[in-house]
């Protein structure tokens, strides 16, 4: 089956991850699908590995036999429609999947396919602006507004994940990854009387735009073109050169001597190696500040969400550690929060 009919929509009960129990349990839907691979099992027979997800979670999935020509048919990237059942496996559930096809969903249906924010948008937004209201420097102030009134731009920031697969990989992601780091920059940095707040909170605002570029997230989560061949990092840079284009022309107001080029700097650092991303080494106390801060919200993310999903109340697999998380240097997790046992 190449498209879901109605009459296939209608058979398939809307079950989301989240709400799966103790398996094993018969699972049938339509569901996205990414990092598809064909993989050998010991006895050298292939098979596919996967996640799939919804709009609720990802979960990992197999299918231990699989012809070559199906596994070709399948998006790496995509939807897919599934029967199976759900397996736990060294404490964690995953899916059997016992039949695959491509699927195409209806507009309808993505809502219910592609993973989104707990958080109404426009609830962080308005939380996010009330923050950037306490910014102190007219420039400064003046540039954040210069952003903030561009509605095509907004919109898109408001919708974009924040990765591709890794955190925050949900539509509003990039929004509460924002958000996150603007509260916590607001707690951190009167402990450091020295820094700049005004540089480090619009550091942060700032440092990811350029994914509302890099990402496409109409379908499944993507990179565009330009993702591919520019990034958001160097996005983010280029996109600040021309806001402050547009804030001297529509207000006359200007920013200090080089305090375009610590922003830049700040967005362009913000990854804090070159093997990770980053275009240069963070070199400024606000730059440095803004990569510890965007790596401590995005490997805690991480981290949470391998040993502690959403999922984990409603049964207990036994298993004390995940599989190896390759975002965090593939280190094994151990799940248990033993205060709470």
């Amino acid at each position: 089956m190449s498209q879901l009919s109605l009459e296939q929509q209608q058979k398939f009960s809307r079950r989301f991850i989240t709400e799966f129990r103790e398996p094993p349990e018969r699972v049938s839907g339509a569901f996205s699908i990414s990092n598809a691979q064909m993989g050998q099992t010991r006895a050298g027979k292939p098979y596919l590995r996967c996640i799939i997800g919804d709009k609720t979670g990802e979960m990992p999935a197999r299918m231990w036999s699989i012809e070559e020509h199906i596994f070709r048919r399948l998006p790496t990237d995509g939807f897919v429609v599934i029967e199976g059942e759900t397996q736990a496996y060294q404490g964690e559930l995953q899916l059997i999947i016992h039949a695959i096809d491509v699927a195409e969903p209806t507009p309808d249906m993505l809502r219910d396919l592609l993973p989104c924010s707990k958080r109404p948008p426009e609830e962080m937004f308005a939380e996010l602006t009330g923050l950037l209201d306490t910014l102190e420097h007219p420039g400064i102030r003046a540039l954040a507004q210069t952003y903030l009134s561009d509605k095509f731009l907004m919109d898109a920031f408001k919708q974009c994940p924040a990765a591709k697969s890794m955190h925050h990989a949900y539509l509003g992601g990039l929004l509460e990854h924002t958000l996150n780091l603007v509260n916590l920059a607001n707690r951190v940095c009167p402990l450091y009387p020295k820094i700049n707040r005004d540089l480090v909170m619009m550091g942060l605002f700032l440092h990811d735009l350029g994914k509302t570029r890099e990402l496409s997230y109409d379908k499944v989560f993507a990179y565009t073109d330009r993702g591919e061949l520019i990034g958001h990092i160097v996005e983010g840079a280029i996109m600040l050169h021309d806001k402050a284009q547009v804030m001297m022309r529509e207000t006359g107001q200007r920013l200090p001597a080089g305090a375009l080029t610590v922003l830049q700097h700040i967005i362009l650092s913000h990854h804090t190696l070159p093997e990770h991303g980053a275009a240069k080494i963070p070199a400024t106390p606000e730059a440095i500040l803004v990569a510890m801060l965007d790596n401590l919200d995005a490997k805690t993310t991480i981290a949470l969400n391998a040993s502690r999903p959403d999922r984990a109340a409603e049964f207990d697999m036994g298993g004390n550690f995940t599989e190896k998380q390759w975002a965090l240097d593939n280190v094994k997790l151990f799940r248990p929060d033993v205060l709470k046992q």
